[in-house]
């Protein structure tokens, strides 16, 4: 039997809120509507998806299976509705951006600026997000194209995720001003590193390890200009890519850039070509300009 639609987004603000009363009130619904609802379902799907915990209710591995996908069909829905929407033209229109935070510290805003002039009634929403967070709100419909990075040693990316390659980006040394070694990963070798996030902490471990040592983390963050204040202070060294330095630059670090070891920045889409109207318009915005 087809799953309904209105059952299965009452299952996903269960999961979402944690409660049956949270979900209601998210909803707009009564608690028993909400429970009549996940009662429906169960008997739909033939699986039970709930089960009582004192006062309240937990999903069962079945439900929150059956969430999560329901949360990207939620979300594909959703994004198939608004697209329709825009189909007619880029007269009007919404389209949702996921980005790293030295992107949009950098080449984003520039493209957005290109767009708005191109498509003055599109309305452009931008969010941060790492690559995996990224990626997850690009799968689950929440956004229509995410600026990514991968290195080398990256995983592929689950299939339906296309590619568009925007640019390289080198990784660079950021180091004390009095460090020795510029460019020499081995010179940093008995010394503490300051990692960042989940991609570029594995691609500081490959490198290291290609160097022959294991870095000894002591501090981990995603900001950028923490990580630089850090460095300055003597608190360790790290590796950077170009972006972020272009972002930010403190005025008390060194900075060497290690050959072969760039990232590649890609704008990502999902689903079956070809992109809507808006969607490609935003991807022709984030592609590098070129003088005419």
């Amino acid at each position: 039997m087809p799953l309904d639609v209105v059952r299965l987004r009452v299952l996903v603000a269960v999961a979402r809120t944690g409660t049956v009363t949270a979900a209601a009130r998210e909803l707009h619904y009564s608690q028993p509507s909400v429970s009549h609802h996940l009662a429906r379902l169960e008997a739909e799907t033939g699986a039970k998806l709930v089960r009582r915990v004192g006062r309240g209710i937990r999903l069962t591995e079945a439900g929150r299976l059956l969430a999560e996908r329901g949360a990207e069909i939620l979300g594909r829905l959703d994004a198939a509705s608004a697209e329709l929407a825009a189909h007619v033209g880029l007269r009007a229109g919404r389209v949702r951006l996921a980005a790293f935070p030295s992107a949009l510290g950098t080449f984003v805003p520039a493209a957005a600026a290109r767009l708005a002039q191109d498509h003055p009634g599109l309305d452009l929403r931008l969010m941060e997000a790492e690559p995996p967070e990224a990626l997850r709100l690009l799968r689950a419909g929440r956004v229509d194209v995410a600026v990514v990075f991968r290195y080398g040693e990256t995983a592929p990316e689950d299939d339906g995720v296309r590619l568009v390659h925007l640019l390289d980006d080198p990784s660079l040394l950021v180091t004390p001003p009095a460090y020795g070694g510029a460019g020499d990963l081995t010179a940093c070798a008995d010394g503490p590193w300051i990692a960042g996030c989940e991609r570029c902490r594995a691609h500081l471990l490959a490198l290291c390890a290609e160097a022959g040592f294991e870095p000894r983390v002591s501090f981990t963050t995603d900001d950028y200009v923490a990580v630089q204040a850090m460095v300055a202070a003597g608190l360790g060294v790290a590796l950077l890519p170009r972006l972020a330095l272009s972002a930010h630059r403190h005025p008390d670090v060194r900075v060497s850039e290690l050959p072969g070891s760039d990232r590649r920045v890609y704008a990502a889409t999902y689903g079956e070509p070809p992109d809507p109207p808006a969607v490609a318009a935003l991807v022709a915005a984030l592609l590098p300009q070129t003088d005419a």
